[in-house]
């Protein structure tokens, strides 16, 4: 299999993976520690354990409940040996550039599901880390509340060009975040069956950029061979 280079920066590749595939990407993030079999270069040097230059955000949420909106931002902070001052007026400025600036005294279950992805997406940008792995990270939410964590995803992106790994089942969200769509087979041993470049321009609007005709184009194209490997998957599992 030929490698997969991953631009820094300037790309945010995605990958969309059949329903019923296996799931790689969870129970070990590419690019999170040191793999089993092959080899990760992060910024041309052998990963040899933990990635300490990325960050994580998965489809479970990961917030202390017995810490309000604000400590769960600023922990990363200050268990970094950031005074809890500085952490903490770092973290009501990440809670206001995410339209959180009135809910950091509340505590997780004193928040809506796509407020609480909010207080997940700063908790992790809030270190500066180099590369972000999100595997299904708004899969929980409901459709318009996805749409509006793309839209969010995408203007924070557009103001510090950080490259990210984002995998998904949901064919549209890839397109319509990504520069680039990676395909993977059903499993098991998934491997990379198709590599494609998006062309559409940014900024985006992820309502609008899903009308344009060249968002449909590479739709239909992609699709063609994902609905294959979705089938194999479905098969395998009996539809579920």
């Amino acid at each position: 299999m030929p490698p997969l280079r991953l631009p820094p920066a300037s790309s945010w590749p995605s990958s969309a993976r059949p329903a019923a595939a296996n799931r790689p990407c969870s129970t070990s993030p590419p690019g999170s520690s040191r793999p089993r079999l092959g080899r990760i270069d992060v910024f041309g040097a052998p990963l040899a354990g933990l990635n300490r230059q990325a960050g994580y955000l998965f489809q479970a949420e990961a917030l202390f409940p017995w810490k309000t909106a604000l400590e769960n931002v600023a922990i990363g902070l200050e268990t970094a040996g950031i005074a809890r001052a500085l952490a903490r007026e770092r973290a009501r400025a990440w809670l206001g550039r995410v339209g959180l600036a009135e809910f950091g005294a509340r505590y997780p279950h004193m928040l809506s599901g796509g407020q609480r992805k909010r207080v997940g997406l700063v908790q992790v940008l809030i270190r500066d880390p180099k590369i972000l792995l999100m595997d299904e990270p708004f899969g929980p939410l409901d459709a318009q509340t996805r749409q509006i964590m793309g839209n969010l995803l995408l203007d924070l992106w557009n103001a510090d060009r950080k490259a990210v790994l984002f995998v998904t089942h949901d064919l549209e969200e890839a397109i319509a975040l990504s520069d680039r769509v990676v395909i993977m087979s059903a499993g098991p041993a998934a491997r990379i069956i198709g590599d494609w470049k998006v062309a559409l321009p940014r900024p985006r609007d992820i309502a609008e950029v899903k009308i344009e005709p060249a968002f449909h184009d590479l739709h239909r194209e992609i699709w063609a061979t994902l609905k294959a490997e979705v089938l194999k998957g479905y098969a395998r599992t009996g539809g579920g």
